[in-house]
């Protein structure tokens, strides 16, 4: 951008709790305390372990969500567990998604029950909703395709507006879809706040207009597009509304 002053441009865990958790990452092998090969029936009192989930909500990031919990072992544990649902990038945290952040022990008051049925039961049930948490992850194509459609989706949950053809249209302009642009030649780059990324966003514009729930990284593609239509929307109404430069 030309223009000067623009803004864009538990400390132990049982073997079954660490094969429960291992389920939130799509595996589908349970790991169980050995019982004996004999075993048919559970005492009365015997116990369940249960599943802890929580829903992402809007500025929420693994740090915070493991010392909310924790027993999950910190952030780099709680993605562990949660790979499959988050996606690659540890920081691109979706707001609405179901993480396991631990189990619970609930008591069984049933008496006698036959283990190897309850624990094949219990298997299937779980293994089938991870199969199903996961399926319904919505994944993206790792180009300006793909940023801009999952842009679209962050920025429809936090009520940003926009079009697919109007940031299209904007970044072609901008950086020609080379996340890794930047304007060294301006009066912003001579006031050391270069232009950045698809949507060429200067840092202070980027870290005011941020949306939470992506990356923190300016040249991060879909971060950067996120920020800059939060901006355009602030200042325009919508980056559909721009038509050149902003």
């Amino acid at each position: 951008m030309a223009a000067a002053g623009r803004h864009c441009h538990p400390k132990s865990r049982s073997t079954l709790v660490r094969g429960i958790l291992a389920a939130g990452t799509g595996a589908a092998v349970l790991a169980l305390p050995i019982l004996g090969a004999t075993c048919a029936q559970a005492a009365t009192g015997a116990s369940d372990v249960q599943l802890v989930t929580y829903k992402v909500v809007a500025g929420d990031t693994l740090v915070k969500i493991a010392q909310k919990y924790p027993s999950t072992g910190g952030w780099k544990k709680l993605y562990e567990a949660n790979s499959a649902v988050i996606g690659s990038d540890p920081s691109a945290l979706r707001t609405g998604l179901t993480l396991t952040v631990g189990t619970k022990t609930v008591q069984n008051a049933t008496k006698s029950t036959n283990v190897t049925a309850a624990v094949a039961k219990t298997t299937k049930s779980k293994t089938t909703a991870v199969t199903a948490a996961t399926a319904a992850v919505k994944t993206y194509t790792n180009d300006l395709d793909g940023w801009i459609k999952q842009s679209l989706d962050i920025m429809a949950k936090a009520g940003i507006p926009g079009s697919y053809d109007g940031i299209h249209r904007n970044v072609m302009r901008e950086s020609s879809g080379n996340p890794k642009a930047i304007n060294n030649w301006d009066s912003n780059a001579a006031a050391g706040i270069p232009s950045k990324g698809l949507l060429q966003v200067i840092d202070p514009t980027f870290k005011a207009y941020h949306v939470p729930g992506t990356s923190m990284d300016p040249y991060d593609p879909v971060a950067n597009i996120t920020a800059a239509c939060n901006y355009a929307a602030a200042k325009y109404g919508s980056i559909d509304n721009v038509n050149g430069a902003y």
